[in-house]
């Protein structure tokens, strides 16, 4: 295909296959694996092959399915959030905060509600950072609390304010039955409910099941999803909180 109209491909350009995984409450046989191809039908997968399938459990199967669909794909219609600022390097970072803002910026992190995965939280903050860039914690003019896993929601709000926090950052991996939305938004409202608009801090969340553009519905500032580097959070508090209120002052 050409121009801003594409089509997916697995053998040659322009085939339209492509390949989806899931899982059936039904016990792997014959007759699960037709269930499997009824369903990729369903979806619009015709032809449709299992490529792979793995009983889960008594009860449960994994499957693989290969197939062709005709669905096209308009570019100019892709809706996404485009990054809005500058990339800074740790010491540019450091210098505008020290220069413009005098004190050290304010930042507390944690994982919410039930969720226990510091995983995500720890690669933005910790000192050691992920794949070889550090994390907020190296930042000279940071000042970072991390609060760890399964915080609610009014300890996350009494230590953003004992902290003074600029800016408040949380991790949602546990997504089950929409748990990182249902968290973030009683965050959210709890943080209108505690603090004025002109004394309450960031609100910054991230996770792999986020929708980046959904920061108005969800009631924050910014969201962050998969592939979210510690140097990228730190270009956008610049941003934000001193380069954007500065030019508005």
């Amino acid at each position: 295909m050409s121009g801003q109209i594409v089509r997916p491909y697995g053998d040659t350009t322009g085939d339209g296959m492509v390949q989806v995984s899931f899982t059936l409450p039904v016990s792997h046989d014959k007759r699960a694996e037709g269930a499997a191809v009824q369903l990729a039908n369903k979806m619009g997968i015709d032809p449709a092959m299992v490529v792979h399938a793995k009983p889960m459990g008594d009860g449960f199967t994994f499957f693989v399915v290969y197939g062709r669909v005709n669905h096209l794909v308009d570019l100019n219609a892709v809706q996404v959030v485009e990054r809005d600022f500058a990339l800074l390097s740790a010491k540019d970072v450091n210098t505008v905060i020290k220069q413009r803002l005098r004190r050290k910026l304010s930042v507390v992190g944690a994982c919410i509600g039930t969720d226990a995965h510091t995983v995500g939280i720890d690669a933005i903050l910790n000192v050691k950072g992920i794949a070889g860039e550090k994390g907020l914690e190296y930042y000279r003019e940071l000042k970072v609390t991390n609060m760890g896993a399964q915080v609610s929601v009014p300890e996350l709000v009494e230590t953003a304010r004992v902290e003074k926090a600029d800016a408040v950052l949380v991790s949602q991996v546990v997504t089950q039955r929409d748990a990182h939305l249902h968290n973030t938004r009683e965050m959210s409202a709890a943080f209108r409910e505690a603090m004025p608009a002109g004394r309450r801090p960031l609100l910054i969340v991230g996770g792999p099941r986020f929708d980046e553009t959904m920061t108005d519905e969800l009631g924050v500032d910014r969201i962050f999803g998969r592939g979210t580097t510690p140097g990228e959070v730190a270009s956008y508090l610049v941003h934000a909180l001193i380069t954007k209120r500065k030019a508005m002052a």
